[in-house]
């Protein structure tokens, strides 16, 4: 386990160099707020991390539903159970291992590493809920109810899978080959451009993401990632 600091959060990396799963602690004036919860080995290490800065583990926000993102929730809400639990009403269905789409979506197969998760969201998100110096920003396309976090404090962006930035920055459903499986894992590469560009509207002082490095002054970068995903899609008509 790493940990990386920033202004007002911590950056935890399980496996970094190899496989890096990211989930972020971030400082609010009534303790931390944990944005994913990793693997299903990674709940000892989180709450070791939070207790190493002195702060209780008050929320948890799920960016989306996918395994390596929500591996560790069932542990952590037996151990926390005073905790809020939260994400979007969309992805809260994929958490129970619902795959089915809804008529009005793109009908493509949801991928993945899906699973069912017994803990019970106390709370939905909602596009311009705030959550503690949170604000939550909806990106569907790598799940369709995936949700980005932009903290209004110092801009950096917590986007989950929307971005990588392991094996060079892409967005979501675009194929690094140094590391592929965000690419894989996308449900719908279209919509997750869509997002992309509305993430880049945002722009982050800090682009934060589920699998590599926090990358500071993103900007241009996200204009190259957003750039070659159009180009890629572009391929395929």
């Amino acid at each position: 386990m790493r940990l990386t600091p920033f202004d007002h959060c911590v950056q935890v990396t399980f496996f970094p160099g190899v496989f890096p799963v990211n989930c972020y602690l971030v400082q609010e004036s009534d303790g931390l707020t944990l944005i994913d919860t990793g693997l299903s080995t990674s709940a000892g290490p989180l709450q070791r991390a939070a207790e190493s800065l002195g702060l209780p583990i008050q929320r948890i926000l799920l960016t989306h539903a996918h395994g390596d993102h929500t591996g560790s929730m069932d542990i952590l809400h037996q151990a926390l159970p005073a905790a809020e639990v939260m994400i979007s009403a969309r992805d809260a269905r994929l958490l129970r291992g619902d795959t089915r789409l809804d008529s009005a979506e793109p009908q493509t197969k949801i991928k993945g590493d899906i699973h069912s998760v017994h803990t019970t969201p106390t709370g939905f998100l909602q596009a311009g809920d705030r959550v503690g110096s949170l604000e939550v920003i909806p990106c569907p396309g790598h799940t369709p109810g995936h949700v980005a976090f932009f903290d209004v404090r110092d801009g950096i962006l917590i986007a989950g899978d929307a971005f990588q930035t392991q094996g060079g920055i892409a967005v979501a459903g675009t194929l690094r080959m140094l590391f592929p499986f965000p690419g894989l894992a996308t449900w719908h590469k279209p919509t997750a451009l869509e997002s992309a560009k509305h993430l880049r509207e945002l722009r982050p002082a800090r682009l934060a993401v589920g699998h590599g490095s926090v990358l500071t002054n993103p900007l241009a970068a996200m204009d190259w990632a957003i750039e070659r995903a159009e180009r890629n899609l572009k391929g395929r008509m």
